[in-house]
């Protein structure tokens, strides 16, 4: 763990953006707090949690695992599904800071009631970090010191969720009528939602009903945003009147509240011919994507795969993407200071624009389809590519000759 977050600490060397303006997950962070803890206290960070959180709120079996592949026994989480199976999940992240806390509901329990009687006292550290957080132009943010804050049957509540492969958790804190909901799963389901959706049994919610409106044609498709360099997808939604959105590391379902507008706690989107407007609310970060005309099926035969093979090196992680195939088949694998990763099936989405499957990831949920779009010289020539996600986006690879 060291080791390897120190090297990759060395190799970033740039921002997505300037601080303080967006919002952008980052477990890099949290693992810096839990060092620069262990160094001026002079104490392991599993002493420091002993001493100040599971003694003082009483969580008796709360212990600090670093190494996931090792977590107490009987703790064993399962990925599969009903189709295929399911089966034992294989862990091999090692973390601290940013992760890592293994505890059963009985110390959830006893983890709630303590920060049920810190969030009375205005001194305490949840008093404090629970607070409304805001971005440098004042805009609220509705994430800020490891917290959430959302609506939960129309109430302000504060939470989080936590997930890794074949675990999902999450809490939900409504202050206001001192109710809490804790769900632990040791399977891959929505955790959140469930948290959600017994909050409102609990408070006897109703969500409105409302006539939804038909969806313009013109919704569907692909589309670039040119400054994060990353496409978004649009389809229709599960329910009649929603609309799915694919950005992030998963689906977004927003409702409409026009032919050419759409809406979620998290996001709002329109659009207007071939441009599609979102305001990623939760990010504070706006989108203007432009459609990506997508290619028929002889398109999709004949990709010209073969311009694009070959080696690309990004100078700033020391990494390189070897793309590789023909006959309109792309596959994309990277090589740098961890080793050689695995070869992935790459998906034409048209144009110079590819989509390089990322079906796993260290944690969970995996940060979902990387961009890859391939940038062409005065010849026409491809001379270098742009490799992103929803966590590292706009990354500079040059072609090797």
């Amino acid at each position: 763990m060291d080791r390897d977050a120190s090297q990759a600490l060395d190799h970033t060397k740039s921002f997505h953006f300037t601080p303080g303006t967006e919002y952008s997950y980052s477990n890099v962070n949290f693992h810096l707090l839990g060092r620069i803890l262990e160094n001026v206290s002079g104490y392991s960070l599993a002493q420091l949690l002993v001493e100040r959180l599971f003694i003082p709120a009483s969580m008796s079996t709360a212990s600090l695992c670093p190494n996931t592949n090792g977590l107490p026994l009987p703790i064993c989480g399962y990925e599969g599904n009903e189709k295929i199976g399911y089966f034992k999940a294989t862990n091999r992240i090692e973390w601290a800071g940013d992760a890592g806390i293994a505890a059963s509901l009985d110390d959830m329990i006893a983890y709630e009631q303590y920060l049920d009687r810190s969030w009375s006292d205005s001194e305490s550290l949840y008093a404090y970090t629970s607070q409304q957080q805001h971005f440098k132009d004042g805009t609220q943010a509705e994430y800020g010191y490891g917290l959430a804050r959302s609506q939960v049957a129309g109430k302000t509540a504060i939470g989080h969720g936590g997930a890794l492969r074949g675990f999902r958790h999450s809490r939900v804190h409504i202050p206001s009528e001192r109710i809490s909901v804790v769900v632990l799963l040791n399977y891959e389901a929505d955790a959140g939602g469930l948290a959600d959706y017994i909050a409102k049994r609990v408070l006897n919610w109703q969500d409105p009903d409302q006539v939804r409106p038909t969806a313009a044609a013109e919704w569907k498709g692909d589309f670039l945003d040119a400054e994060t360099q990353l496409y978004v997808t649009v389809s229709d939604g599960e329910k009649s009147g929603t609309l799915s959105v694919r950005y992030g590391p998963k689906e977004d379902t927003v409702k409409l509240s026009s032919e050419v507008q759409a809406k979620s706690e998290t996001m709002t989107i329109r659009i207007e011919g071939d441009t599609l407007h979102a305001n990623r609310i939760s990010e504070n970060r706006v989108l203007r994507a432009t459609r990506i005309p997508r290619p028929d099926d002889v398109s999709l035969h004949n990709a010209p795969s073969s311009d694009y093979t070959g080696a690309y090196y990004c100078a700033e992680s020391e990494s390189t993407l070897r793309c590789t195939g023909e006959d309109g088949t792309l596959y994309g694998s990277f090589d740098g200071f961890l080793g050689q990763g695995p070869v992935w099936l790459m998906r034409y989405i048209g144009q110079d624009v590819w989509a390089l499957g990322n079906p796993r990831g260290l944690d969970a949920t995996p940060p979902g389809d990387w961009t890859v779009v391939f940038k062409r010289g005065e010849e026409g020539k491809i001379v270098g590519c742009t490799v992103g996600c929803w966590l590292a986006r706009n990354v500079q690879y040059v072609k090797q000759a």
